[in-house]
Parts: structure tokens; sequence; C-alpha cells
């Protein structure tokens, strides 16, 4: 019987999507250590395909999951026998047909050989990186099979997505009656707001916090929650790819790290926190995913993350297994919860095009936008678009995406068209109070101060899924298409004022803020619970705080109105940039 061909004997494929642009030469460039030792993560194809369009309606059980849409039997034995030819060790992983990842250890040298790429060392905004350029390229009979190869390259991916406040005020609860200028809250106050189910806790709930660097200390922790008259939570930190907790200063990471994991425990506040900690690259950021997604330890109902980048600066690869993460936690029930950018209706980017912050435009996470809010106790006096861009203090991510299609459950809220044909999918979902000029009181590496970004936001719909999960039972899942259906419209503060540079907000979904500004009892029962009778949430006397801005037009708070069935509009003319 004759041999099977070696895999080195088989013509070489580009992998789809595995396009990265060239860097610009630098003078100190060099070729890494050919002995110097890495490690890759390898997604393989599913056994069959998620029936995306029944998410939100179906729901897999792990075992069901595993028998339909774990890793393909036969691409796992075809990685193994790549990476035996080509020298490259496989890391052992019990999670890694669940995952769909098999990781692989090896060389320079030999990785070079085995994707058919050429790795440099070069400076890239002051730091040295492994950098590949180009495309990698497979034998033939593992395109297909394999879907994505993260970690050739170690550049930055993503971004945090918070803000300090820019000028120093005095920290305290929210100024009474106040319209404009600079306040803060505490967590609970900003759940208070937006009435969340009042005598619930989260308690039985896990929630996952995706962390790409900084860390906590379980000093502050214990401090701040003291200071709020709550017990501290639990804080388990899962260490991915190499991540690590490592808290250095209040304005690195940790601002991140912290103000995630007080929104979230605040406001949910008998809820377990895992946060997982990786590396700052798209191997980290998809590993990290796929680990909380897997991870039948902790058992994470629902996932918040804060970090993200534009769309463009992703490889279509990357795009693609980090969505399929995103689908297989919906298909297990799990919601994922991101940050849709603070820097716009362009995303940082400054070319003077319109864009979207992914992972928030994957359609199937809740990317959540930001607001101005003003508010006391459960009475919002004041909630539009957060856009302080005049101050250089950011402004809500928010447009449409120009990778994922229009999602059914979005068809009928004249989402503006894209600007690639194949785009469509519009951001954000949901809102809630970003500004930092009415952001959170957060203790950050033994420090008190104020900050905001759309950061705050996932955490703070993590917190309230979580509480939903518990008052109901069973976990809320993908909620997406439930919140798009006519009966969730007074689930919502309408928020119809203000834009984020090309979008404006206006009745229904937009833009800039999506569907509104949670109403926290109206989605319990959406969800099948029962909101208990409200009782005050004890908080800390307000204190007003100086405004340093000159006092400008009070905006009207619109509580949305349920809709009432209508034909299907036509979908509106794309927003034309502002000049």
């Amino acid at each position: 019987m004759a041999k099977s061909p070696r895999m080195s004997e088989h013509p070489r494929i580009v992998l789809p999507g595995s396009e990265k642009a060239p860097v610009a030469a630098a003078a100190d460039q060099k070729a890494p250590s050919a002995a110097a030792k890495l490690t890759v993560s390898v997604i393989v194809k599913r056994i069959s395909p998620i029936k995306t369009k029944r998410l939100g309606k179906d729901r897999l059980t792990r075992k069901e999951y595993m028998k339909l849409h774990a890793a393909d039997p036969d691409a796992i034995k075809l990685v193994k026998k790549f990476a035996k030819e080509y020298n490259l060790d496989v890391v052992p992983d019990p999670k890694q047909a669940a995952r769909r990842t098999v990781q692989l250890r090896g060389t320079v040298g030999d990785m070079q050989k085995a994707f058919g790429v050429q790795l440099t060392q070069k400076v890239v905004e002051g730091k040295k990186y492994r950098v590949r350029e180009g495309s990698i390229t497979l034998p033939k009979p593992l395109i297909g099979a394999v879907t994505a190869v993260l970690g050739l390259d170690n550049r930055p991916q993503a971004v945090p997505h918070f803000r300090l406040r820019a000028k120093p005020s005095a920290v305290g609860g929210a100024a009474p009656n106040a319209t404009s200028g600079s306040t803060s809250y505490t967590p609970p106050q900003v759940a208070q707001a937006y009435q969340f189910p009042a005598n619930s806790s989260g308690a039985g709930q896990t929630i996952g916090i995706i962390e790409l660097g900084g860390g906590f200390r379980q000093s502050d922790i214990t401090a701040y929650f003291a200071s709020l008259g709550i017990a501290a939570p639990t804080v388990t930190a899962v260490l991915v790819d190499g991540g690590t907790n490592s808290p250095t200063t209040a304005d690195s990471a940790d601002g991140e790290v912290m103000l995630d994991i007080e929104v979230a425990a605040s406001v949910a506040p008998g809820a377990n926190i895992a946060v997982y900690f990786t590396t700052n690259t798209d191997q980290g950021f998809i590993d990290a995913i796929t680990t909380a997604v897997q991870d039948t330890t902790n058992k994470p109902s629902v996932i918040s993350i804060s970090w993200g980048g534009p769309e463009s600066t992703w490889t279509a690869q990357s795009l693609a297994a980090l969505d399929a993460a995103c689908q297989s936690a919906a298909a297990l029930g799990i919601t994922i919860t991101v940050a849709a950018g603070d820097n716009g209706s362009s995303d940082g980017v400054t070319d003077g095009s319109n864009n979207v912050d992914f992972p928030a435009s994957s359609p199937h996470v809740l990317a959540c936008g930001g607001t101005t809010l003003y508010a006391t106790g459960s009475t919002i006096s004041s909630e539009v678009v957060w856009n302080e861009t005049a101050s250089n203090e950011g402004a809500t991510g928010g447009g449409v995406s120009n990778v994922f299609p229009l999602p059914a459950w979005q068809a009928n809220s004249n989402v503006p068209a894209p600007t690639v044909a194949a785009g469509g999918r519009g951001v954000p979902d949901v809102a809630g109070d970003a500004d930092p000029e009415t952001g959170y009181t957060i203790r950050i590496d033994g420090s008190t101060g104020v900050i905001g970004g759309t950061s705050a936001v996932a955490p703070l719909w993590a917190g309230l899924i979580a509480v939903i999960n518990q008052q109901t039972g069973k976990t809320a899942g993908f909620i997406n298409p439930a919140i798009y259906a006519a009966k969730a419209a007074a689930s919502f503060n309408d928020i119809t004022s203000g834009n984020n540079g090309a979008f404006s907000a206006g009745p229904g979904w937009d833009a800039c803020t999506g569907l509104g500004s949670p109403i926290g009892t109206a989605l319990l029962k959406l969800f099948g619970g029962t909101a208990a009778t409200p009782t005050p949430t004890p908080t800390p006397d307000p204190t007003p705080v100086p405004d340093p801005k000159p006092p400008g037009k009070k905006h009207k708070h619109h509580p949305r109105k349920p809709a009432k069935p209508s034909k299907p509009e036509r979908p509106k003319k794309p927003i034309k940039k502002r000049k």
C-alpha cells in the first residue's frame, strides 16, 4: 500500500484572510534569533457550522455543542501530522476540541518553514515586536481544515476604552438636578438611575472579564467595596497565553481592569468575577475569549469586553475567528457585552472615514455605546449622546460595519447603508453613562478618581444581565433578537439628542446610542422575571462639583414609548459625512 504524501510534498496555498500589511522599514530592524521559541494558535474548522439565524432562539448543552460544533477531529489530526513533520510540539490542552484551537510550540526557524513566512524584529511606535508581513501559506490538505493561524506576529491588537476625567474636580455623588457640568456617581448610583431590579445581587452568577493588560490589587478591591458598604467580591485571575495580573500605575491598563471589576461587581454584588488576563495580540484576545466561553470551572454566564480596535486594523482571519468564538458563546447561552469605542464615528482612524470598533461590530455580541447622564436617585433629568471631543475627552463609538452584514433582527432599525456592500451591521445596540464628565468614582492603585468611556458601559450591562439571570433562574444568553423586537421598546430610555460626529441621535435605534439606556425592571420583565418592590439604595450624600463649563441648553429626557406595529419602512439614505 502506497504511503500518503508528506505535508512538505504538497503544494503550498495561501491561507485565506491571513494577509498582513507591510510595516515601514526601520534602521534597527533585524531577524529574530532562529532558535528563539514561540507558541502559535491554530484554529480549525467545526464539525458543522453553527446555525447563526437560530441564535437567541435555540440553546445547546455543552454535550450537544461538543457533538455538533467542536473541532473537526480530522482537522486536528491533520494539524498534528503537520506539526510533527515540521518539528513543532503540540501544547497539551484538555479544551482543545471545545476551543477549536491547537497550540503549537517551536523555534522561529521551524515556524518560518512551517507557515511559509519571514519574521522580522521591528520597532513599532517605540517598542520592539516580532512582525509578520504578507500571507501565511500551508500545505494544500490544511486549507479548509485550518481557518486561522495566530501568534506569529505579536504587535498590539487593541486598546482599552476607558477615559480618565481630564479636569480635576471633587469626587462624590451627583450634583442635585444637574443638567450640565462635571459630576460623578458610584456604579450603584448609576444602577439606581437605570432602575436595576431592587434586592437583586446576581448571586450564583459569574461575570467573566477579558483583559489584555494591567492588573488589580486585592487591597484596592477591599477598600473600594468597604467605601460602598458592600461585601468585596470573589475575584479569580485566569491566566491565558502568558498573560499576568500585573498592576502598575493608574494611567495604565490598571484603569481598565479596576473599572471593569468595580462596576460589574458593585451593580451585581453577589456575583463572582473571573478575570481572564492575556497578551495584547489577536492570538491572546481570541484565546482568552474561547477560554472564558469553555471555562467549566468558573462558568461565566456573561462576559464583558472593554478592548477593541477599528475593523480595518484586523486581519480577515482574526475577525472571523473572534466572531466564531462569540457565536459559540451565543450557542451556549452566554451573553457577551462589548464597549463600542471612545473615538466617535471615526473610531480614531485619521483618513476622514467612518469606522466601527471590533469586536463590538460582531453581530453576536451586545455592543455598548455611551451617554452623558444626569440623574438623582432613580430620576434621570437629562441623558444625551456622549460627545466631549471639544475637550479631548472622547465620544461614543458607533456607525455601520464594513465587514458584517445587517442582521435579521436589525432589519427594521433603519441602519444607514454601509460604505462597503458586504457590511451593514449597525453599532451600538444599547448604551449607558460613559462621559468622564459624568463618570464613575473608581479606585485604582491606591487612589480614587473619576473614569468614563464605553469601557464602563460593557461591565454595567454585564452586571445587569447577571442580575436578570439570577432573578429568572436561567441565562439570558444572546439577547439581541429579543431586545430589537417591538415589545422591547419600553425597556429603554430613548436617547434623542446629540451626535458622535457623522451620526445623530433620534427616535428609535441610532448609530450613537443604539436602542438607548436600560430600564432594568422592564428588561427583567422582558426576560421572564418579576421585579421586587423597590427599596431605596443607600448612597453617599450628593456632593456638587464646580461646573468648569458655561451653562448650556438643558436636554429633555425622553422615556421610550412602546412602538406601534407598522409596515416596514424603507431604509434611510446614508447620512452624509460632515465636511
